[in-house]
């Protein structure tokens, strides 16, 4: 009996030592990160810009194909804004048609994967 005793009190004392916590709030740290982008810093303020719509078929999934293709013909000079709707198949592009054209921006689709196909290129006449 003595034994169990001396057992219940260590375990008692071990529970009442682990179970006490420090009431601190964690530390928190904001770190700024810098973003710039790219096809943004090389626009030209006086260039003359094209808007155009086309489908692209062989896209199987919403990141891995439409957000790869948005972001390559982003990425390309004198791109002023890329999108690229999965659900439609539709990307819509504005660009300086002095560094960029329809057919540029086929071959770039077309680069990111031979399985992509562009199809009825349309140019929109107002911009909005």
């Amino acid at each position: 009996m003595h034994i169990i005793k001396k057992i219940f009190a260590v375990t008692v004392t071990s529970i009442m030592v682990l179970s006490c916590k420090n009431e601190s709030n964690p530390e928190v740290k904001t770190i700024e990160v810098a973003t710039t982008s790219v096809a943004k810093a090389t626009l030209d303020p006086n260039a003359t810009y094209a808007k155009v719509e086309f489908t692209i078929e062989g896209m199987t999934c919403a990141m891995g194909c439409a957000k790869t293709i948005e972001n390559k013909i982003a990425k390309m000079t004198g791109v002023k804004s890329s999108v690229v709707d999965f659900d439609k198949q539709l990307a819509m592009v504005e660009y300086d048609v002095a560094k960029v054209t329809p057919e540029t921006l086929e071959q770039t689709v077309v680069s990111v994967s031979n399985q992509y196909k562009v199809k009825d290129i349309k140019t929109i006449t107002s911009l909005e």
